[in-house]
């Protein structure tokens, strides 16, 4: 038997070597070591000897597995070797070929105002002021001089979470009993961020959307105050002169109220779909702080008065970039923000 397995371990030695695939070797290992292999059939044939011979000739049958385990492993490593050299060598660098374009990262063109307009109020003497998305209904409408059955607070319009106590801010003017209760005069904050509202989704509104809210409140705060603060925050915005015009206006917060058109940037005020043909769009809300609002949080009207307007964010980008509709800002087309 020992004849036998010498001839085995040359026969195989002698294939393993002609082998130049992983397929080649595999089938190697399952016809030498399968359960119908000669290896197992050696390790069968351990019955038929006696005691005193199985040590001997099980050892040697064990290195031959061993030995024909470890060239397998040794042939297939040259065999990916070779493969891996030959694919390398296929494989030529054109030089004159252009290099891969690297795309870097930038902001979105909402943050981008944002931040921009943070910086033209900060500079105007504002306090970034940051307040709540989840916020208490009191501070959204209550405090606010809203009436009971306002059409806003009705759920058509509001994202309530709870029982009508806890919503999705709807606007962030809802910072100003924040403020009041939180700061003495002279107050002069600014809030940015996401407002939400239960609306129909069109090329000029959505239910998520961006504002910016400031106010103002110490003695002797005009209605002329707060239009020569919107006039230089406009410029300043615009990076032009804009032309602006005044409508009175209804808002439970203010009084007088008013609302701020810009010309439409994108006819020159001739009329198209951004401006529903008028030439103007609205872009804020504004007005003097209501004596009730000022009472709510603490401070007496007859002493102190105070303006406060709001903005929607996405309105000044369309108009600053003749944006004609308000849902490419949320649905990361790459070709639409890689332009700012």
């Amino acid at each position: 038997m020992q004849e036998e397995i010498q001839n085995l371990k040359k026969k195989f030695e002698t294939q393993v070597e002609s082998a130049e695939s992983p397929k080649q070797l595999e089938e190697l290992r399952v016809g030498y070591l399968g359960k119908r292999g000669p290896v197992q059939t050696l390790m069968k044939s351990l019955r038929s000897l006696s005691p005193e011979e199985r040590p001997a000739f099980g050892k040697q049958v064990n290195d031959l597995k061993q030995r024909i385990v470890r060239l397998l492993e040794e042939k297939l490593g040259a065999v990916r070797k070779k493969a891996l050299e030959m694919k390398l060598g296929l494989e030529r660098i054109d030089v004159s070929l252009p290099g891969k374009r690297r795309f870097s990262g930038r902001q979105h063109p909402l943050t981008q105002l944002l931040d921009e307009a943070s910086s033209i109020l900060s500079g105007m003497g504002f306090s970034i002021l940051d307040s709540p998305e989840i916020e208490e209904e009191y501070y959204n409408y209550g405090g606010l001089n809203y009436p009971a059955d306002h059409p806003a607070r009705d759920m058509q319009d509001t994202f309530y979470i709870t029982d009508r106590k806890e919503l999705l801010r709807s606007h962030t003017t809802a910072i100003q009993q924040h403020a009041m209760r939180d700061h003495q005069p002279p107050i002069r904050v600014v809030s940015l961020g996401k407002c939400y509202r239960n609306e129909t989704i069109s090329s000029r509104s959505h239910v998520f959307f961006h504002q910016i809210d400031a106010l103002y409140i110490d003695q002797g705060v005009t209605f002329q105050d707060l239009l020569a603060t919107m006039d230089s925050f406009y410029t300043q915005i615009f990076h032009q002169k804009v032309e602006m015009r005044v409508r009175p206006s209804y808002f439970p917060f203010v009084e007088p109220g008013m609302e701020i058109d810009i010309r439409c940037t994108t006819c020159l005020g001739k009329g198209c779909q951004l401006c529903k043909s008028t030439g103007w769009l609205e872009v804020c809300g504004a007005g003097m702080v209501h004596p009730e609002v000022l009472r709510e949080g603490g401070l007496d009207p007859e002493i102190y008065t105070g303006y406060a307007w709001g903005s929607g964010v996405e309105r000044l980008v369309q108009l600053r970039f003749s944006i004609k509709d308000i849902r490419l800002f949320t649905e990361n087309d790459l070709r639409f923000l890689s332009q700012f």
